[in-house]
């Protein structure tokens, strides 16, 4: 007998799943796909023993034994590997600190140029938010190439500062932890600027006037009532700088030391190099693990701000 019409599983669907179910399920099913299963089989590798292929598949985590037994072997010899080994924790060290002083770099240059647009005539903000947004346009390849080309020895810094009478000799700029920086905050500026002009754009100018006539000046103004209420901003423009930079990759391969590894040279050496996957597989669940208390932070001030415009 044969039955016709749409399968039963789609009248299931049809039946128990209403439209906003279905929009709400998208994203956990992004999730699930791209996040969860990958990092599952990466946590898998992390605890699997190093094959002299020097690639999977690896002996199974999980294993039934003919007793009726499940036998879970987890081998941590990676993870201690990386606390034990003098190169992976100053690869960690330095990584953090080119994150964090790159984010208090963004955050001095991005919170004036943020509140100037906030406070510019309606009509001068999208060509100043352009402007912000206009190196994206470029690839990100190409821009990090072109700072080798101010920054090297003859480049064009060096050659215009010596021309001026400034400097007698080149400047060594490349291949320095200098550069690494440069190029840094020139890549994630954007990342500051938007979300603090974002917010700065919110706020009740009314409050200002009112602090005004109560006597406050223009600096006490911008302490009391500005800086409290633009923190949502910052917090979420400083994270978007700092968790992209504990693991920038390009940026320091091309302007940095060699000797100066950051954890994503590191992994990337596991990987492509020694063929080690266990132990790559181990720096990228810590590089995780390490970001995950920052993105928490993220998504805490993230609903924070959405219930204050809900008010």
């Amino acid at each position: 007998m044969f039955r016709y019409g749409p399968p039963r599983w789609t009248e299931y669907v049809l039946r128990n799943w209403s439209g906003q179910r279905l929009v709400i399920a998208i994203p956990y099913l992004w999730l699930v796909l791209f996040f969860l299963i990958p990092f599952l089989i990466v946590l898998k590798i992390s605890f699997a023993e190093f094959s002299p292929l020097g690639r999977p598949p690896y002996e199974p985590v999980f294993q039934w034994l003919d007793e009726g037994a499940l036998q879970i072997k987890l081998l941590v010899g990676s993870y201690v590997y990386l606390f034990n080994e003098p190169l992976y924790v100053s690869a960690w060290i330095y990584s953090v600190k080119v994150a964090f002083f790159s984010t208090i770099f963004c955050l001095a240059l991005g919170y004036p140029m943020a509140y100037a647009i906030s406070r510019a005539p309606p009509t001068q903000r999208n060509i100043f938010l352009m402007l912000i947004i206009l190196p994206f346009w470029t690839s990100f390849l190409l821009r990090v190439y072109a700072w080798i080309g101010l920054l090297k020895t003859d480049g064009v810094i060096n050659n215009v500062l010596q021309f001026l009478g400034v400097i007698d000799e080149p400047l060594a700029m490349m291949n320095t932890s200098f550069a690494v920086y440069i190029g840094i905050v020139y890549s994630y500026l954007p990342f500051m600027i938007l979300p603090l002009y974002s917010n700065l754009e919110k706020h009740d100018l009314t409050l200002l006037e009112a602090a005004q006539d109560l006597g406050a000046g223009p600096v006490k103004s911008f302490m009391r009532i500005t800086l409290p209420l633009s923190m949502p901003g910052v917090v979420a423009g400083s994270l978007l700088v700092f968790i992209p930079a504990v693991g920038e990759y390009v940026i320091p391969s091309l302007l940095g030391r060699t000797d100066q590894l950051m954890v994503a040279k590191l992994l990337s050496d596991e990987f492509f190099l020694n063929r080690d996957w266990p132990k790559a597989s181990a720096v990228a669940i810590a590089m995780l693990l390490l970001l995950v208390v920052p993105i928490m932070i993220f998504q805490y001030f993230q609903n924070k701000e959405l219930q204050a415009q809900k008010k």
